[in-house]
């Protein structure tokens, strides 16, 4: 093989993913500042959190079914360009209300992010790529939310929060312009790819008898897929990672401030350790679940035991958050919770992959997204009225690890030989 372009796609995408998380986590970062300058209390500051998901939600499905049917190169140049302007309106916020209207937009531009993301890998990738793939594209997310909290803080304390926006959304679109040079929906499309790198990939992609679906498969319509219970139970593993996520990320920050008594510079560095946590999970969650196929040839055992790992253990070590006080044992143990949870995600769309064919995984993972991301609106808010109205962040740790291991035996219920067959073999 005369290239290996492919991983200057995965530089691309690890960046978008490191990009969307300094964006996200902006918000949480400088929360303790906002509530002071805007007059907001913590009740609203949840509500603000989750409002971002509302559009979010929706474009998850959208921004799939557009990367099926115009390819990601267009839909994700819209998305970054349209996310890094709201973003940027952010810093001009007065009070609740605009701010509220900015986290709308600013979730509705981001919503294709992921679903073109794994569009994009599955365009790029052969079969035992991708895993690993996921995962070292994937791990700039939590990357992003590491470096907001130094970058973010700090500007912010130096200039203003406001400066700190303007600044990420000028970050947003150099990526752009780098993105519409670098990338093309297919890898015999892009000048850099030699003949044989795309012919490699193209026949990594093609179904085997153990790990994808058959020709006849995609002649069914997108909702035999949507409504099926394999797809279901991956949608309900992924809400579970996604509610310990959207917790950390949107009052990580405040629970250092408000809980631990640190200060905003203090804060700031940190909470950089439980995302570093994320972002060695991520790496070794692809890597683990790519390996443990290649050696047993079960593509939903390796999958399926990877985000089965990461959910219970994550489960355990945030029940534990909760009966501890002192900083030290709280955060190693939301570190190693970060490390395990963020095995799942990448693992949920390798899994997804290997269950839907490929000319339905845009709508099909844009669906599954939906559905997990309903956890960003009930996550930080739910978070918010408990600690305005006396439930503590105590009660709220209970709960996200509750959660978790509900995702867990969904997943193992619903993701079976048997369920996955009938998907495949169903007459439309």
């Amino acid at each position: 093989m005369k290239s290996r372009y492919r991983w200057v796609v995965a530089a691309l995408l690890f960046f978008a993913g490191m990009l969307n998380y300094l964006d996200r986590a902006a918000l949480s970062v400088v929360a303790p500042i906002i509530k002071a300058d805007l007059h907001i209390n913590d009740a609203q500051m949840g509500l603000l959190f989750s409002s971002f998901f509302i559009g979010y939600c929706v474009f998850c499905f959208v921004g799939g079914w557009a990367a099926d049917r115009f390819g990601p190169r267009k839909v994700f140049m819209l998305a970054a360009g349209f996310w890094s302007a709201f973003c940027g309106a952010t810093a001009f916020a007065s009070n609740f209300a605009t701010l509220m209207v900015a986290r709308v937009a600013f979730g509705v531009a981001e919503g294709p992010m992921g679903t073109t993301t794994n569009k994009s890998i599955s365009n790029w990738f052969p079969r035992s790529e991708a895993g690993r793939a996921v995962g070292l594209t994937n791990a700039g997310q939590p990357l992003g939310a590491a470096v907001a909290a130094p970058i973010v803080g700090l500007v912010a304390l130096q200039f203003s929060w406001r400066v700190s926006f303007a600044v990420i959304a000028v970050l947003g679109f150099v990526w752009m312009a780098f993105w519409w040079r670098c990338f093309r929906d297919q890898p015999d499309e892009h000048p850099s790819v030699s003949k044989q790198e795309a012919q490699w990939i193209a026949a990594g992609r093609q179904p085997t008898p153990s790990s994808s679906t058959g020709a006849a498969a995609t002649s069914h319509g997108v909702f035999h897929y949507l409504l099926s219970l394999p797809v279901l139970g991956v949608a309900m593993a992924f809400f579970a990672f996604n509610y310990v996520l959207y917790f950390f990320l949107s009052w990580l920050p405040s629970y250092l401030t408000d809980y631990q008594h640190l200060d905003i510079k203090h804060m700031s560095l940190v909470g950089i350790l439980p995302w570093l946590g994320a972002t060695l999970g991520f790496v070794l969650g692809g890597m683990i679940s790519d390996g443990l196929y290649k050696r047993t040839g079960n593509v939903l055992f390796a999958r399926k035991t990877v985000i089965m790992m990461g959910l219970g253990m994550a489960a355990i070590c945030v029940m534990l958050v909760s009966r501890v006080s002192s900083l030290v044992p709280a955060v190693t143990l939301i570190a190693v919770a970060s490390l395990f949870a963020f095995m799942t995600p990448q693992a949920c769309w390798s899994l997804l992959q290997d269950i839907v064919p490929r000319e339905r995984i845009g709508a099909t993972g844009g669906f599954v997204h939906l559905l997990a991301n309903l956890a960003g609106i009930l996550s930080p808010s739910i978070t918010g009225f408990m600690i305005q109205y006396g439930a503590g962040y105590s009660s709220a740790f209970v709960v996200a690890s509750a959660l978790a291991a509900l995702g867990l035996v969904a997943l193992a219920l619903t993701v079976r030989e048997r369920n996955v067959a009938r998907l495949r073999s169903a007459p439309v």
